[in-house]
């Protein structure tokens, strides 16, 4: 089977987007077919600064080879260095009803917070259908907040095939089992609320923010609610099973203090990412062999997307005259 999914660089990759995304896709490696692609294209909705975005491509593609993503498994590339895709994309608008677009979930934040969205905004959904059906996907490993963009490709193709004939392959989401990461103010871990714990942040630094991590007031002999807590949440998602349990206990026990749980959850970070340092550091000292190695995984997935598109034009009717 085939995996696809990509990551949109608009800042530092954060624990929200290692237990959403990238833990997923670097476990998949070893079951399935990977394409994961930097998706630049998405980031231009927001970040309109060029040399801002090279280095945020960069720095996103070494923390996935420093985490353990294998170039020699998955195809691992910028989400430009297929242009077939922005193709697939106009075609994808020629079958798509507006009404679907209204309806995304990205285009109606914009309008909740009373920004204005750019017409980038508001085809994200056509373009990240793009960027699904252009390599065959059979699976896309994403997290609960991203099924509606599948939901969308899986219309889209659809809306494809009952127009033209049968091309475009449905794919289907494959969910983890993590729920939405919180942030430092228990709102979803998220760039733009600024409330996120770097993958590779100073030692210091990242255990400055955990001791700053929003609790409420209860005092250190009462009991505490575990399933409220953005520091027990976070713990779950770096301790062991037995670990977690005994903190579950004492949480409801009481005679434990806030901050005893934002020391263990500091440790634990550390203990996860502080050994990925040096791996990532050696990464970014070798610039020439990462750009090989995107150079090498668009290259397989341009020869795929080529071949749905050679289909899809012929499909649509678009192709020379004399082409058969």
């Amino acid at each position: 089977m085939r995996a696809l999914s990509g990551i949109k660089p608009t800042g530092a990759l954060h624990l929200g987007n290692y237990f959403g995304a990238m833990k997923q896709h670097i476990e998949l490696q070893e079951q399935h077919e990977g394409f994961y692609f930097i998706a630049n294209y998405h980031s231009l909705t927001t970040i309109q600064d060029a040399e801002r975005l090279q280095k945020l491509v960069f720095d996103a593609v070494i923390d996935y080879l420093a985490m353990g993503l294998d170039p020699q498994k998955v195809a691992l590339f910028r989400q430009s260095d297929v242009p077939e895709v922005t193709e697939l994309t106009w075609i994808l608008a020629c079958v798509t009803g507006k009404g679907l677009l209204d309806r995304g979930t990205t285009y109606k934040d914009h309008l909740a917070k009373g920004l204005v969205p750019n017409m980038g905004i508001y085809c994200y959904p056509l373009l990240m259908a793009a960027d699904i059906l252009i390599y065959r996907s059979d699976i896309v490993p994403v997290g609960k907040d991203q099924v509606q963009h599948i939901e969308f490709a899986q219309d889209m193709a659809g809306y494809f095939n009952q127009t033209f004939r049968p091309v475009l392959k449905r794919p289907e989401p494959r969910l983890n089992e993590t729920p939405i990461v919180p942030g430092l103010d228990g709102q979803k871990m998220s760039k733009s609320y600024g409330n996120t714990i770097e993958l590779f942040g100073e030692p210091q630094a990242i255990k400055k923010k955990i001791m700053a991590i929003k609790t409420d007031s209860t005092p250190v002999e009462e009991p505490k609610d575990p399933a409220t807590c953005t520091v027990f949440a976070l713990l779950k998602l770096l301790g062991t099973p037995a670990e977690i349990a005994t903190w579950e206990q004492r949480y409801r026990t009481g005679g434990m203090g806030y901050a005893e749980a934002k020391q263990r959850l500091a440790e634990l970070y550390e203990e996860r990412f502080g050994p990925r340092r040096e791996a990532r550091a050696q990464w970014a000292a070798r610039p020439d062999d990462v750009e090989d190695i995107l150079v090498a995984g668009a290259k397989k997935a341009r020869a795929v997307a080529q071949e749905v598109m050679a289909d899809v034009r012929d499909a649509c009717g678009i192709k020379p005259r004399d082409a058969g």
